[in-house]
């Protein structure tokens, strides 16, 4: 199996670290930067507008200092349905007491026997025999009747239950909008302090990403859309899940929600499900939700945490995400490093550096089918380096990166809006390439410099390259070349 013959490993896997209090701190978002972050995650459920345009202001000075190409997500919040607040701040609900659910009660006034509810139509969508699932499924409640706008349940698995939590209904079913009128708002924001990609919570069909990408507009048509796959009914058949994911640029595995609402031993399964279709479906895939959650307080991760951030890593995902880990927690760099050294660990093993990826497939695409074969001419062919795509948008090292390799995928763009949306897929490494000087006959021994100084191949190494007639026209990749590093390269 050929492998990159620079002195250090690449990693393949990309890191999505949302930005928080935590990252705010002095020199720290620099110094996750310069642990490997590749993706910032704005999330629109915390601060103001003003807060997630001065971060974003940050991160492009500091990527731009350290010469890197960093893609900014902004997440919305989407319809969480949540319960209101208790009087006293918190009640402990004992097994097989009444507890109501009263969307008539005010929001401040609730007490051990009742509380309100902030998603008023609540009690039109559930029916006695409902399971509800409280905290993220901390505490669960029996639905036994639905009285007008009361919902009377009995207390399966009791505990502590505190203000503002959120609802889930087992199985899904809840007919709320995937977009709010926060959300309308927060897209607008994203839209104007110039997010790369924007991620939807809660959809439950292909139409709500497209009425994202409806009320994204012209001025936000550069911006990917990241399905968060967190609801019973978005993976409950193939025809909806891959509807979703071919109405985005990218998905979301989210497993908190879509695990309270399926359950922790589906979600297994359908993890790697989401995973495979988004890969054969050319799509780019996250996955998020507690991956390294005990570093919010510790320095190491727990070894379960080291499994499952690999295993996902095995399954062939583009990014990782971190959440609360770097937003608030205690330790957010070493978090950065510690997810660093698990992903190299794991992309050691011979297995996923090996395809079967669409092997038995007709093509319908030319910049597809030289996408493809670079792929399996590197995986087969003796001393390649690297394979690099001189790219418009980015599609054709997406389209590579779809197949298992250990080589680095490099994107020659000129656009950095195409740079950046690189950052997300798995074993790209995105570079800056203005061709407006160059004359033609020369892109060629340019593009071989540029990765020679970057350390990703030396001479003696074969690069697959490929390109286009017309450099800068969308769509247009239609040559494949075997090109050979030489010492007039360095």
């Amino acid at each position: 199996m050929p492998t990159n013959s620079s002195h250090m490993p690449i990693r393949r896997t990309k890191i999505v670290a949302t930005l928080g209090p935590a990252s705010d701190r002095e020199g720290v978002l620099e110094a996750m930067l310069k642990a490997g972050v590749d993706v910032v995650r704005l999330n629109f459920s915390h601060g103001s507008a003003d807060d997630h345009r001065q971060r974003l202001t940050r991160v492009r000075e500091i990527a731009d200092r350290l010469g890197r190409s960093v893609a900014a997500l902004g997440d919305l919040q989407g319809p969480k349905i949540r319960i209101a607040r208790f009087k006293n701040g918190a009640e402990v609900l004992a097994e097989g007491q009444a507890f109501v659910l009263d969307m008539a009660m005010d929001g401040d006034a609730g007490t051990r026997e009742r509380v309100g509810c902030d998603y008023k139509t609540l009690a039109d969508d559930v029916t006695s025999g409902d399971r509800l699932l409280l905290d993220d499924g901390r505490l669960v409640l029996d639905v036994t009747r639905v009285v007008g706008k009361e919902i009377h349940t009995s207390v399966a698995v009791g505990g502590k239950l505190s203000n503002n939590k959120g609802i889930n209904k087992q199985g899904g079913g809840l007919s709320a909008p995937a977009l709010t009128d926060k959300d309308k708002a927060d897209l607008k924001t994203a839209v104007d302090i110039g997010v790369d990609y924007l991620a939807v919570s809660f959809p439950r069909s292909a139409a709500d990403m497209q009425e994202a990408r409806d009320l994204l507009g012209e001025a936000g048509a550069e911006i990917g859309l990241v399905a968060k796959l967190e609801r019973a009914e978005a993976v409950a058949d193939n025809a909806t899940l891959d509807g979703i994911i071919e109405a985005s640029e990218a998905v979301m595995v989210a497993r908190g929600d879509l695990g309270v609402e399926i359950g922790d031993a589906q979600l297994i399964g359908t993890q790697k499900r989401i995973i495979k279709q988004a890969r054969t479906l050319n799509r780019a895939v996250i996955t998020a939700t507690q991956m390294m959650e005990s570093m919010i307080e510790s320095p190491l991760p727990t070894r379960a945490e080291v499994f499952d951030v690999a295993n996902a890593v095995l399954d062939g995902t583009d990014a990782v995400m971190l959440s609360a880990e770097t937003a608030a927690g205690d330790f957010p760099v070493e978090t950065i490093e510690a997810m660093d050294r698990v992903c190299l660990g794991a992309e050691r093993e011979r297995v996923i550096q090996e395809s079967g990826h669409r092997i038995h497939e007709g093509f319908s695409q030319i910049d597809e089918t030289i996408a493809l074969s670079a792929m399996y001419a590197a995986n087969h062919l003796t001393g390649v380096g690297a394979i690099a795509c001189m790219t418009a948008s980015g599609y054709t090292p997406l389209i590579a990166s779809r197949i298992s390799s250990g080589l680095p995928i490099v994107g020659l763009a000129h656009n950095p809006v195409a740079q950046r949306r690189m950052a997300l897929y798995r074993g790209v490494v995105s570079l800056p390439f203005d061709t407006s000087d160059m004359a033609a006959n020369d892109l060629n021994d340019h593009a071989l410099a540029r990765l020679v100084t970057h350390g990703i191949v030396k001479p003696g190494d074969h690069v697959i390259l490929t390109r286009g007639d017309h450099m800068n026209a969308h769509g247009g990749t239609n040559t494949l070349k075997i090109l050979d590093v030489s010492h007039d390269h360095e």
